[in-house]
């Protein structure tokens, strides 16, 4: 009975950790990694597109990245698109494809990336805690229904609470992780 409400939360914070690695691979550091273009959309014969959807994007150097459209018509709205995006990068188009110089970054900007995953992180540790509150809730309702005992109900709620411990020192080793990531010159 209890193993149900284990894998749910299992699953929930599973999740939650991977949205916090997707959310940091969007940010920008001094290297060059393809998912920071993800969150582009292109006009693509007036539907806005994944810029991956519509070109092959490469990481031919460490502070370079090559977008190269299967459409050549496509190249202004994707040159457009990176533009408007809040990135901060400069396309340069080159026959048909475009070249991506990932600029070093300011010290102030890599203070600023690390305060930005700290409230990620943070997010992502609140959405954990209320998956434990949840589940807590269950065996609690459970306990009330007679369907398990009082000393199930105790290691259920310690289990939840181990877990709990567990995801979250996997969240702050994320952290660690991507905080060296950025302020690495």
């Amino acid at each position: 009975m209890l193993e149900q409400i284990y894998k749910e939360f299992r699953a929930g914070m599973a999740k939650s950790c991977e949205m916090l690695e997707g959310e940091f691979a969007r940010l920008r550091t001094s290297r060059a990694n393809p998912a920071i273009l993800d969150g582009i959309r292109v006009n693509y014969y007036g539907t806005p597109t994944p810029l991956k959807q519509v070109a092959n994007i490469s990481v031919p150097e460490p502070r370079q990245l090559v977008v190269q459209p299967w459409d050549r018509s496509v190249l202004p709205e994707i040159e457009k698109a990176i533009l408007r995006s809040e990135l901060g990068l400069n396309p340069k188009v080159e026959g048909n494809l475009i070249r991506l110089q990932i600029p070093p970054l300011t010290e102030e900007r890599r203070r600023e990336l690390v305060r930005l995953c700290g409230k990620l992180t943070e997010e992502a540790r609140v959405a954990v805690r209320n998956l434990r509150r949840e589940a807590n809730e269950q065996i609690k309702h459970r306990e009330k229904d007679k369907k398990i005992s009082e000393d199930d109900a105790k290691t259920g709620n310690k289990k939840v609470q181990e877990l709990t411990d567990d995801y979250i020192a996997r969240l702050d080793e994320l952290f660690k992780k991507k905080e060296a990531e950025i302020l690495d010159k």
